[in-house]
């Protein structure tokens, strides 16, 4: 086994980060090596400890999680994977953590091994946005995006039933140049799909999935799938 990933806990409650702590640290690959209960303690110990890994919280005194995760992600040298611990009450902040670089979102109401497996995802270079949280993102795109009927106007490669305004977004990546296959994909990626899931709706193997999905992202020239969700939102005007 290699070195443990190295976990800094930020939250302004003490119960909560012990809680955290003690579910992490029964895991042998996975180290606490520190705790903070401000933004601005999360900026001094992430450049002091070099985490791997920072489980973030939003509201905090000072300043929130999605300042300090803006400063410590545009820090100079090597920056840890944030991982956003969130509720539906702080829906607003999503996007903006999104555009910040986070690495991704969990409830706090998720279980045990939902934490640690979203540590272990995101300190090996992945992105995680759970279903729950994305249909958050999704009501605030109902709610303040472009309105439209899904239905109205879809070219074919979308999925049936899509929240997006489909035919917006089907222009959008027309001009990025996505395939027909790889806008299926994309909108089913911006609805928080898993790869499993894509290649069960559209008949695929999980490797023509991820192969796809990597396509993807260099045609939109963004870093992960998380920044692939703000595209598919943000993007068609």
């Amino acid at each position: 086994m290699g070195a443990p990933i190295r976990v800094l806990l930020v939250d302004d409650q003490a119960l909560v980060r012990s809680g955290f702590r003690i579910i992490l640290e029964s895991e042998p690959d996975i180290e606490v090596v520190g705790e903070a209960e401000t933004g601005t303690q999360a900026i001094a110990l992430a450049a002091a400890l070099t985490p791997d890994v920072i489980c973030m919280d939003v509201e905090m005194p000072e300043m929130n999680g999605i300042v300090a995760s803006r400063e410590i992600l545009s820090a100079p040298g090597a920056s840890p994977a944030v991982l956003v611990l969130t509720t539906f009450g702080h829906d607003e902040y999503l996007f903006d953590a999104l555009a910040a670089g986070v690495s991704g979102f969990l409830l706090k109401t998720s279980r045990a091994e939902q934490l640690i497996d979203a540590v272990r995802v995101v300190a090996a270079g992945g992105s995680l946005l759970g279903p729950e949280v994305t249909g958050a993102v999704l009501a605030r795109v109902r709610d303040t995006g472009p309105a439209g009927s899904a239905g109205a106007g879809a070219a074919p490669a979308a999925p049936e039933g899509s929240a997006l305004e489909v035919s917006a977004l089907e222009r959008a990546m027309a001009d990025v140049g996505l395939t027909p296959r790889e806008r299926a994909v994309l909108v089913l990626l911006a609805e928080g799909r898993t790869n499993a899931e894509i290649a069960a709706e559209l008949f695929l193997g999980e490797a023509t999935v991820k192969t796809h999905v990597s396509n993807v992202l260099q045609k939109l020239g963004v870093r992960d799938r998380l920044q692939a969700v703000v595209w598919a939102h943000t993007r068609p005007e």
